[in-house]
């Protein structure tokens, strides 16, 4: 191999390029490239905080669920007892509303029954007064036989 000129050239121009490519080209790659870094790190923060805060969302979304089942649980308890409270004010009102039924029909049912005993009392009085009268073979009058009638209704 022989040394000449152009060997002695190249190298002197490949040391030029490298000078000027170590003090004006590469600090401005070294540049974008620890730029490029601190966007990737910072990213991958970020990255790591959302997935932090979706963990931290999701306990918290978690909670809110639980409290919610609980608060409709006690809700349909509230509900259910103000439904057996209603079903029992009912029957109550049902049970006093018989009751009061049943007492004005027994009422009724005893009027009807001394109504009944009078007429009859009357009508075994005009009965007795009508066998008496056919037995005496007079007319009672009807003073006294009104008279008679009371009598033989208060002694019934």
């Amino acid at each position: 191999m022989d040394f000449n000129a152009t060997l002695i050239g190249e190298m002197i121009s490949f040391a030029i390029l490298i000078w000027f490519s170590v003090h004006f080209i590469w600090p401005h790659i070294n540049k974008a490239i620890e730029d490029r870094q601190v966007k990737i790190a910072e990213g991958l923060n970020a990255a790591e905080r959302a997935h932090a805060e979706l963990k931290s969302a999701d306990v918290k979304v978690a909670g809110e669920i639980k409290q919610a089942r609980l608060q409709a649980s006690e809700i349909i308890d509230k509900a259910q007892q103000q439904a057996n409270q209603i079903i029992e004010k009912a029957r109550g009102e049902a049970i006093s509303e018989i009751n009061r039924l049943k007492a004005a029909a027994q009422d009724d049912i005893a009027s009807m029954a001394q109504r009944a005993r009078d007429q009859l009392r009357e009508q075994v009085g005009a009965l007795a007064v009508q066998g008496a009268s056919k037995i005496v073979q007079r007319e009672v009058d009807a003073s006294t036989h009104k008279a008679l009638l009371d009598q033989l209704a208060a002694e019934i």
